[in-house]
């Protein structure tokens, strides 16, 4: 196993006499802004949606089946990503893979007031193709385009505007169904707002810089681009992807991932729409802050990078081993008693709770799989290669998660315990690879932050 391949988190912030002048409308934090408004456009929308549970409907099964097509389809689009950025850029990437969003919601709207089903399908599918172009090229720029000692940082900024369209979106239906104490499906009045933000997106993605327009601080450039023909390109993700050090951390994003259709289901089933509401608005709030604090911490360049890595993922596996034994004991008593929680009903905090806690559990270790990929790629062209393997694995993992809680007994309780299982048997082989990250910390870089697995080892043989 090889040793960490990013020194970016070693060295510290250099002295302020030492930063380049930027303009604002080209440094890091303004694409990084961009960045985050094209994420609360398209998938913090997609998100705002489904925490509303079921995607707002009444029942969770439709919804489900279409997010399993949309996550099976990104499995695809994610895999030949590369070949797209190699014709069009990375920039141009983005572009396209917002436009699929707008048609989701506006399948769901049409399911939501008329009943139609098959338009939920065809949304699902055009998300699906779109949003794996997305996912890989807003990981590969949120990876490359900070600074080293800013990426943490940056990293939670950047993902704070994706909960941000669960707080608008929880905000907006608990404002049109405060009083809704029942179950039930959300106000179609919500989707018309969605679809309006979703549609705005490749507008928002046109003001992103390209990489060689980025102003970094530390004086760096930055290089996003694919030169091997498209049938390399191909071959040389494959390659990437049965590489052990990736193949290792596979469960360990299934487990980080397959919740979210999990903690959505279970917010569908038992408890009122206004419940719900409050969930998808507290939940976020909760996230936003925990997520930050954790960029902030995976930034403390005066503490080891081991120390960082395994005080970080010791944490996460224990919490997230307590959250799936609660919800599994409250599923459990469920199935049995049919309850519908709202706000006023007694047992509304320990289930309530649990939801909130896996809310935050998905940020973090969403936050953590970025931290992991960047310490994973040796230079650029990696950087794109493992963001589109990272999205298309979690991609195919949410394909699943979706697709089982499509069927009732997934839903109410067997996904919980997949889920459940599939936490204890990924610890392990994660473990395998973080244990080499900070094990060699030779502060050698490439010119774009990301460190060079050849130079460090010429220089330790001399």
């Amino acid at each position: 196993m090889a040793p960490n391949s990013s020194t970016d988190t070693i060295r510290a912030e250099p002295p302020k006499g030492q930063l380049y002048p930027v303009k604002w409308y080209r440094s890091t934090y303004y694409n990084m802004t961009v960045l985050g408004l094209c994420n609360l456009a398209a998938p913090g929308i997609w998100t705002a949606i489904n925490s509303l549970g079921a995607g707002g409907s009444q029942s969770p099964e439709l919804v489900n089946a279409a997010n399993a097509l949309t996550f099976g389809l990104m499995v695809i689009s994610c895999y030949f990503s590369g070949v797209v950025v190699h014709y069009i850029g990375i920039k141009g990437t983005l572009i396209i893979g917002t436009v699929g969003y707008a048609p989701y919601a506006a399948g769901l709207y049409a399911n939501n007031r008329f009943g139609n089903q098959w338009l939920v399908l065809v949304g699902a599918a055009l998300c699906g193709l779109s949003a794996g172009l997305f996912w890989m090229a807003e990981a590969a720029i949120a990876i490359a385009y900070p600074e080293p000692w800013n990426r943490g940082k940056a990293l939670g900024y950047w993902l704070t505007y994706r909960l941000f369209g669960s707080i608008i979106g929880g905000a907006i239906n608990l404002g049109l169904n405060a009083n809704a104490d029942t179950a039930g499906k959300v106000s179609y009045t919500v989707f018309i707002v969605f679809i309006a933000i979703q549609a705005a997106g490749p507008f928002v993605a046109l003001f992103l810089n390209k990489p060689s327009a980025v102003q970094r601080t530390d004086g760096k450039k930055v290089a996003l681009s694919i030169l091997e023909n498209p049938w390399g390109e191909v071959k040389a993700t494959s390659k990437a992807f049965l590489k052990p050090k990736f193949l290792l951390i596979v469960l360990w994003i299934g487990q980080a991932v397959f919740s979210e259709a999990v903690y959505f289901t279970y917010l569908s089933l038992w408890f009122s729409v206004r419940s719900r509401a409050l969930g998808s608005f507290l939940g976020s709030v909760v996230a936003v802050i925990v997520g930050n604090l954790l960029g902030y911490w995976l930034d403390r360049t005066k503490v080891s990078l081991r120390f960082r890595t395994r005080a970080t993922f010791a944490a996460i596996a224990i919490c997230q081993g307590a959250w799936w034994l609660w919800v599994t004991v409250l599923t459990t008593r469920f199935r049995i008693e049919r309850p519908i929680h709202d706000w006023s009903s007694p047992g509304f905090g320990a289930a309530f709770g649990v939801y909130i806690f896996l809310t935050v559990g998905f940020q973090v270790n969403y936050l953590f799989l970025y931290f992991i990929i960047t310490n994973l790629a040796e230079n650029e062209s990696e950087v794109i290669r493992y963001a589109a393997l990272l999205r298309g694995t979690e991609s195919a993992w949410q394909a699943i998660s979706y697709g089982l809680t499509s069927l009732v007994v997934f839903a109410e309780a067997g996904a919980i315990y997949m889920n459940f299982a599939l936490w204890a048997v990924s610890i392990l082989p994660a473990w395998l690879v973080l244990k080499h990250f900070g094990s060699d910390e030779v502060p050698v870089e490439t010119e774009t932050g990301i460190r060079d697995e050849k130079t460090v080892e010429s220089l330790q043989e001399a």
